[in-house]
């Protein structure tokens, strides 16, 4: 299969490269050239220009910054440039109604779409084994399959065109919700005396449990590995969870869902950006405790 792919970053490159191992023809583009390098050296076709990289592929992969961005590239570069045929398949993360709003368009020039964005970071997207939650038809979805698989250990359908960015939202308050919980509490065994590998023993077994705790420790030198052993380099930056949390908090006054927890998560991820720590893994809150 011939498949363009877009945006070529922490993310993208090792998912391009995935689907090379996968057996096909990838067409990458990035404005980054060491980006586009990286990705020729895995074995993708490097581009310097969207509408070209889109001429005659089966589907168009995206990674994008945001919904602007993807907005952009799609109406200007992608939809009337790649074949009617081709399955468009944005798997940034972004607000629901640009999403909704972009597959409309695409629908219209005849293409089917889904937003599938992921979940697993940059481990997952370098190791083939992401959680795709994908929004579209059931036929959309069904096409969609072949394509994500190589980078998936699941991949979901979520719903119609649009549930996919709800379950990331939501999945990624909940996320920050328990990785702030989670330095609270080891930070709070410390201070009163337990060793905190002690109570990561316990925890991890007892109803603590969590993922942020079990896979994914923020403390240095504690239970998983993770980056907080690497100075919280690496890893999901608290730029991108904030990211998140605010477009779960657009979506949630919007609809009139109460979300304390989610709300006092975006005051703490904001504050820690606003002192400068946007660049480092989100675990990172650890260190302002």
């Amino acid at each position: 299969m011939k498949i363009a792919f877009i945006g070529l970053g922490n993310m993208g490159g090792g998912m391009a490269a995935n689907l090379v191992r996968a057996g096909h023809e990838v067409h990458a583009f990035d404005l980054a050239e060491e980006a586009l390098s990286r990705a020729q050296e895995n074995g993708c076709a490097p581009y310097t220009n969207v509408r070209e990289a889109v001429q005659g592929v089966d589907a168009v992969v995206s990674m994008l910054p945001n919904g602007a961005i993807v907005k952009s590239v799609y109406t200007a570069d992608v939809i009337g440039h790649a074949p009617a045929s081709a399955l468009l398949l944005d798997c940034s993360t972004i607000d629901v109604a640009t999403a909704r709003e972009v597959a409309a368009l695409a629908g219209e020039a005849g293409h089917d779409m889904v937003d599938a964005p992921v979940s697993g970071g940059i481990a997952a997207a370098n190791g083939g084994t992401l959680t795709f939650m994908v929004g579209g038809t059931d036929e959309a979805f069904e096409r969609a399959k072949p394509v994500l698989e190589p980078m998936a250990k699941a991949v979901i359908h979520a719903g119609a065109i649009g549930a996919g960015q709800v379950a990331k939202m939501c999945n990624n308050m909940l996320l920050a919700i328990h990785m702030i919980g989670t330095c609270e509490a080891l930070k709070l065994a410390e201070k009163n005396g337990l060793d905190m590998q002690m109570f990561y023993e316990i925890s991890s077994k007892a109803t603590g449990y969590n993922w942020s705790l079990n896979d994914y420790t923020p403390a240095p030198g504690i239970g998983a590995a993770s980056p907080a052993d690497n100075d919280y380099q690496g890893g999901f930056a608290s730029a991108l969870m904030l990211k998140d949390l605010k477009l779960a908090m657009a979506a949630a006054e919007a609809s009139g869902a109460k979300v304390a927890l989610g709300k006092h998560a975006t005051e703490i991820y904001d504050a820690f950006n606003e002192a400068g720590g946007g660049g480092k893994d989100f675990g990172a809150i650890f260190t302002t405790l």
